[in-house]
């Protein structure tokens, strides 16, 4: 089996990770320079490549997915899940004794809503790159912390270099986030079945719900939308985060839903937060964007 994945450290990681539990594969590595757009082009050069019959599989960080995916793909698996919180690496024990005015780098509009949110003294700096980059802005004195995911920096065996975790009680993270999602083309039904030795039923429940809330808010990766879902036995509980990038307004619900109709309460969920306001959040997010 081919499995088609981005050339990062951890994007190859992941791939070797599901290659691995799939009794060794040969990975394609697809290119996204030059892709316009915001981070969704990361899974553009995978869906070519499966598109095009280069790879029968393709390998995601399942938060970088949009909402709709292209005509002829689905997600065949996903693999047991890593934790999904944010971390904190530099200055401070917790988000309460970070010392005032901070630097904080983050190239997500989530995590700066959320931030301000809490912590409206904060100096939020837009932050791009790989984890390399990121952690070099930080060790030369450009910024005092950064937020990262910390799945991220489990599977890079870097986790030692977590200050501390946000809890996402206080910080909900991005759809998706710590899950991997395999991506397939829907008439590929031998690689359906492979793909489903390494599927989580928990972790797939969870990403649906979560995927549910960005597709019918009509979000994008760039949306400052967190929406997360954890389920327990029968249950499944979905909470979302909307708010502006400035973090002066938002807006935060949660709800349970059975965990066997997890789209469901996805649904509900986004019925609560249309009602709201979230729909003139988003809106003006975008404009202020």
């Amino acid at each position: 089996m081919r499995i088609a994945t981005r050339g990062s450290a951890l994007a190859l990681t992941q791939a070797r990770w599901v290659a691995d539990r799939l009794g060794g594969s040969e990975l394609v590595e697809a290119s996204s320079d030059g892709e316009p757009g915001d981070k969704s082009r990361f899974v553009r050069g995978v869906e070519r490549a499966l598109l095009a019959g280069e790879a029968e599989l393709g390998v995601h960080s399942a938060k970088d997915l949009p909402g709709e995916m292209p005509e002829g793909l689905e997600i065949a698996a996903v693999p047991a899940r890593e934790d999904p919180a944010d971390v904190w690496i530099g200055a401070g024990d917790s988000l309460d004794d970070v010392p005032e005015g901070a630097r904080v780098g983050t190239a997500s509009l989530r995590r700066r809503a959320q931030l301000l949110a809490m912590r409206p003294d904060l100096r939020v700096e837009e932050l791009h790159g790989n984890v390399d980059t990121r952690m070099r802005k930080l060790e030369e004195g450009e910024l005092d912390a950064i937020v990262l995911a910390a799945a991220g920096l489990r599977r890079l065996g870097r986790e030692a270099e977590i200050g501390f975790a946000i809890p996402v009680e206080r910080m909900v993270p991005a759809a998706g986030q710590g899950a991997l999602a395999l991506q397939v083309r829907l008439d590929d039904e031998a690689t359906i079945d492979a793909a489903a030795a390494v599927n989580d039923l928990r972790a797939m429940r969870e990403l649906t719900a979560e995927r549910t809330v960005v597709a019918l808010l009509e979000a994008t990766c760039a949306s400052p939308l967190g929406a997360h879902a954890r389920v327990e036995g029968q249950r499944i509980e979905i909470e979302a985060f909307v708010g502006l990038p400035d973090g002066s307004e938002w807006l935060r619900d949660r709800l349970e839903g059975e965990a066997e109709q997890p789209a469901l309460a996805g649904a509900e969920l986004v019925q609560r937060l249309l009602g709201a306001g979230a729909r003139e959040i988003l809106d003006r997010a975008e404009e202020m964007g």
